[in-house]
């Protein structure tokens, strides 16, 4: 079903940019620092136009490494085109760096300067190679200690629920981000990340 737009909708918006000095100031400190792995140098601020969950057009903030900024947006510009359902778009610093209060929120995020939820390791998210899409209706779960993020997201682990902004193995979401190389950590064996997708840089 297409949604239905009229002439007092937005123009949808595609754009990169350097971190605005009122973002840094924002972030510094809280989801980046100075033994962060990458700079403000290194990221970009993307604007990007989405269909939300009530069939309009909402517009929010993706935070990405300089080296993804235009695939990424290529990527998004291909799911508003498939009307693909995103809830809201918000830099983690809105959420004061707290994974769990973004995910809880449904919120799509990218950088965050936080380690491996189960190893402490590197991520992708540390890097600006990582996007988190949906994660309330499409949490994760480690398998070994039956950890749920965010815990709210519990009732979504039944993936045959017909859930708005619910990702599938074989729904558009997927099939465009497999397009340009990206992971989907719904794939996982040991674990599922049903919101996260993840590429080499």
């Amino acid at each position: 079903m297409t949604a239905s737009t009229s002439e007092s909708d937005p123009k949808p918006v595609f754009s990169s940019e350097e971190i605005p000095p009122a973002l840094q100031e924002k972030m510094w400190g809280v989801t980046i620092s100075e033994s962060s792995p990458v700079s403000f140098e290194d990221l970009r601020c993307l604007t990007i136009s989405f269909y939300d969950y009530n069939g309009k057009i909402g517009q929010g903030k993706l935070i990405v490494h300089c080296t993804l900024a235009q695939e990424v947006l290529q990527i998004f510009r291909e799911l508003y085109k498939a009307e693909f359902p995103i809830e809201k778009m918000q830099p983690a610093c809105f959420y004061y760096g707290d994974d769990i209060l973004s995910m809880a929120d449904n919120n799509t995020s990218a950088f965050n300067d936080r380690p491996i939820e189960s190893s402490g390791g590197l991520s992708f998210h540390q890097l600006g190679a990582a996007i988190d899409i949906n994660p309330l209706v499409n949490p994760y779960i480690q398998f070994s200690t039956n950890t749920i993020l965010p815990p709210q997201g519990e009732p979504y682990l039944d993936r045959s629920r017909k859930v708005k902004g619910m990702i599938q193995p074989d729904d558009v979401c997927v099939q465009i981000f497999k397009k340009y190389g990206w992971r989907w950590g719904g794939d996982w064996s040991s674990l599922k990340d049903y919101q996260h997708f993840e590429k080499d840089i």
